[in-house]
Order: structure tokens, then sequence, then C-alpha cells
């Protein structure tokens, strides 16, 4: 029987879990209505678990799987355009090993840094509801507790840093009043962790220039120096 405080008894917990119906339905829907370019692939279609170092000091956060990305291959931030600026990034900044997440068998390894997202499973119009999101939230606190090197979260896009003061909120460490706002850059120290805003690195923020490579790289360089300073 596996340790219910181990990694391995989480990612079990994680990928059987059905609490959202909606959810349920919308990433089973996406699986068997895939685009054409992805006929024929066997989709993941369940929550998907966090993904990296476990020894790790940086953890990013995001959204959500993508329906056709992280629903698909069944590792967060893989087989989609997100995925692939956000992992080239990991790479120029020394947290990975290959610029590209194709698939769960690609080789890709994390060295001191975690990938996981607010909500697991993918949602219709990327907008999770507030019960759906709380239902996902005790994964991600469950998550940072193992994760016992990370102090540094760094929150892509307003949603995750909500996420991200909920679940550091959670574990007992005081959010100051008012609450800090999200911006690209945004620091704040929060008891054992600083917290870090980027831009979420979705096409409408990469293609437009609102996010560059130059602003991801920046934060990942700001988290290192955080944790190696």
């Amino acid at each position: 029987m596996k340790n219910p405080r181990s990694f391995g008894a989480l990612t079990e917990e994680v990928t059987k879990c059905r609490l959202c119906p909606r959810l349920v339905e919308w990433r089973e829907r996406a699986s068997a209505d895939a685009p054409k370019r992805y006929a024929g692939q066997r989709y993941w279609a369940r929550p998907v678990p966090g993904f990296g170092d476990p020894s790790a000091s940086v953890l990013a956060v995001g959204l959500a799987p993508a329906a056709d990305g992280g629903n698909r291959t069944g590792r967060i931030f893989t087989g989609d355009s997100s995925g692939d600026f956000l992992f080239a990034s990991l790479h120029r900044t020394g947290y990975a090993n290959q610029p590209t997440s194709e698939n769960r068998g690609d080789g890709l390894r994390l060295e001191d840094a975690y990938v996981a997202a607010v909500n697991r499973c993918a949602p219709p119009r990327n907008r999770p509801t507030p019960e759906e999101r709380d239902n996902c939230l005790p994964y991600l606190v469950r998550e940072l507790e193992l994760l016992k090197g990370v102090r540094v979260l760094v929150a892509l896009g307003e949603f995750a840093w909500g996420g991200a003061l909920r679940v550091i909120s959670a574990l007992g460490h005081p959010i100051p009043r008012p609450r800090p706002r999200f911006a690209h850059g945004a620091e704040v120290q929060l008891g054992l962790y600083v917290l870090l805003g980027s831009y979420h690195p979705s096409q409408r923020n990469t293609f437009t220039g609102v996010l560059t490579e130059e602003m991801l790289d920046g934060i990942f360089r700001r988290a290192r120096s955080l944790t190696e300073g």
C-alpha cells in the first residue's frame, strides 16, 4: 500500500478524481471529438498530475491543462503552444534538459523545478468555476507539502496567482491586506515562500508580444537568484 503522503499516492488520487461533473464531461468530450491533427490518438482524458523534480526549489503553477494539450498527453503543459513556450524558457534558464515537451515518453527532465496547475482537468473556455477551483486546490496544497524544498512559486497568470495565494494561506502563512495584486514581475514574500507573477504563456500573450521570451526568462532567472542567493 502506498504511503498516503507520497507523490505516487497523490498522483493516483488526482488521476481518479471525478469531483466536478462539468469538467469530467468536458475532458471526455474533448477526447471523443479530437481535431483532425490528433485523429486516432488516444487521449489521457483524466485529471493531470504535477510533473518535475521532487527536490525542486521552484514551483511553476498554471491555470489548468489544455483540452488538446495536457488532457491529450497526460502531462501538464505538454503538447500545446503554451507548453512549447514554457519549457523552452525552462531549458534556457537551466531548469529543463531539453526545450520541447511533446509527450510523457519524450525524455524531458526538470532539475530544481516542478510544474503543476490550480485545476487538474481541462475546463471549457479555460474558465473553471470558483467551486471547481476549490475542489482542486487541496491537491496543490498537498503537492506543496510534499515539495519540501520549494521556496519560490511562479504564478503563470492571474488565476494561478489567486490559487497560489489560497494554497499558501492554507499552509498557515498569513496573506497581507490588501491582498497582493497580480502583475508580471510582481513579487511578494509570504512566510517560507516568495510568490512571483508572470503573464501566462498562452498564444494570446505570446503571439501579441504581451509576453516575450526575455520576459519569461527574466522571471525564472529571478526565481533562481532567490533560491541560490
